[in-house]
């Protein structure tokens, strides 16, 4: 019987990890270039950053302690 050849299934993983991760960085880059595929539009306050300058979020004052 022949013996398993470790260094071979060791590089086909490395590959396949390499490959998976050039996917996902292309699929970033994408995301990247077009931002409203997600479903958020760009007048969307929550990625909007024209919006978050012209209206800061506000802070929720807490209570004082002597208030």
């Amino acid at each position: 019987m022949a013996t398993p050849n470790y260094g071979y299934e060791k590089r086909q993983k490395e590959l396949a990890k390499k490959k998976k991760k050039e996917e996902k960085l292309r699929e970033k880059a994408n995301r990247k270039l077009s931002p409203s595929s997600d479903g958020l539009a760009p007048g969307d306050p929550e990625t909007d950053v024209a919006s978050l300058e012209r209206d800061p979020p506000t802070i929720p004052e807490l209570p004082t302690k002597n208030g």
